[in-house]
């Protein structure tokens, strides 16, 4: 996962470091936050995602003279700066919450203090990168909540916006609580377990389903798990999982793992499919649905009755679908002066919303005797907070 991606920075980025060089102020300390203002689907939280790809990238940042030959080109960058930026190497100093963790709006979740161009270049990155992945996880984590302690699996590769979104998503999901991702190269690259079982196609490429499901059963008799939708789920799917059991698995000295279920009527579907699993001495076979799942609809199949053990949920999980953006922004809160002396910034707004919070900032998290987080406090980075208080 490997790119060059040097250049991947908004273009007026470049021209603000090449001023500020020529101007002679390439060396002031500059203080930058990194927050957000909203919550997405007015949620109570969001968590945060996207810090080890934002390290890996401001370690590799490297300008080539191809690159420099290209910004050469534009004819509005001075051979002073082009020079600085052939040598260019990040020289400040990031103050983040840690991956995984809940994050809410206002706060300063990670804050650059270096030389203001070394600050600048790699606003565009840091934006792009922690609040997709915060985006991601933040569903992902509803998702998870929603389903009250069973298992969730993220399956959304196939739907994810590009390969970077599928990757990245499926981390991102994983930070969150998901069990696992349908993502073989998430779990090559980054130890992600990789879940799956069959598709449709599978089945239908033999002549009927009882053969499909044997097939499979023959290859993976101790994971047999079946996808009983293809052409009848109660009339022929799950008898015949049932049959693959009682004249294969168990003969055998297996045990028939699971089904899945992805379309049709799902409460109604898996709530028969459980009743004649059980009435077949199949109590601890596992149903798994999914079919364009979220967190909403995952509740209303819970509070409807639904028999479910896991959730395969996709598109609607790796693009965030109900509300796509997180608003995540990167704003100049402090400079440092000749002295060493640190000077708040705030920039203004008729939209209050709009106006930041200037200083040099850290944030305290209280928990109460039992370990749960109470409530989150701002102070200005040199503050101390007595604990007894």
């Amino acid at each position: 996962m490997k790119k060059d991606l040097t250049l991947l920075t908004d273009f007026y980025e470049l021209t603000m470091a090449n001023s500020y060089y020529n101007l002679g102020r390439g060396e002031e300390i500059a203080y930058f936050d990194y927050f957000f203002r909203s919550i997405p689907d007015n949620g109570g939280y969001a968590i945060f995602a996207g810090l080890e790809q934002l390290i890996d990238y401001i370690k590799n940042f490297k300008v080539t003279d191809q690159e420099i030959e290209f910004l050469k080109s534009k004819n509005i960058f001075s051979n002073g700066f082009l020079n600085y930026l052939k040598n260019f190497k990040f020289r400040g100093t990031i103050y983040s919450f840690k991956e995984g963790y809940p994050i809410f709006p206002g706060e300063p979740i990670i804050t650059v203090k270096g030389p203001i161009i070394d600050c600048q270049i790699i606003e565009t990155v840091l934006l792009l990168t922690v609040n997709h992945q915060s985006l991601i996880a933040t569903k992902a984590s509803r998702v998870v909540e929603s389903a009250q302690g069973r298992a969730v699996m993220e399956f959304g590769a196939r739907r994810a916006h590009s390969y970077d979104a599928a990757n990245y998503g499926a981390r991102a999901a994983y930070i969150a609580g998901v069990d696992g991702s349908s993502n073989t190269y998430t779990d090559y690259k980054m130890g992600i377990p990789a879940l799956g079982t069959m598709a449709h196609s599978y089945v239908q490429s033999f002549d009927t389903e009882y053969e499909s499901f044997l097939a499979y059963a023959k290859t993976y008799p101790h994971d047999t798990l079946l996808l009983v939708d293809t052409y009848d789920t109660l009339r022929i799917g799950v008898p015949n999982a049932i049959r693959i059991h009682n004249e294969f698995l168990k003969p055998n000295g297996y045990y028939l793992k699971g089904i899945r279920i992805d379309s049709g009527d799902l409460t109604y579907l898996t709530r028969r499919a459980r009743k004649m699993l059980d009435e077949a001495g199949l109590t601890e076979t596992k149903i798994t649905v999914s079919n364009s799942l979220d967190e909403y609809l995952i509740k209303d199949l819970i509070s409807q009755g639904a028999q479910v053990d896991s959730f395969g949920v996709g598109e609607r999980l790796i693009t965030a679908r109900s509300e796509p953006v997180f608003g995540g922004v990167y704003k100049l809160v402090a400079m440092q002066n000749k002295k060493g002396e640190v000077i708040p910034k705030i920039k203004l707004s008729d939209n209050v919303a709009k106006t930041t919070t200037p200083g040099f900032k850290q944030v305290y998290r209280f928990y109460d005797q039992n370990q749960k987080a109470i409530a989150d406090v701002i102070t200005l980075h040199d503050e101390v907070i007595n604990p007894k208080e």
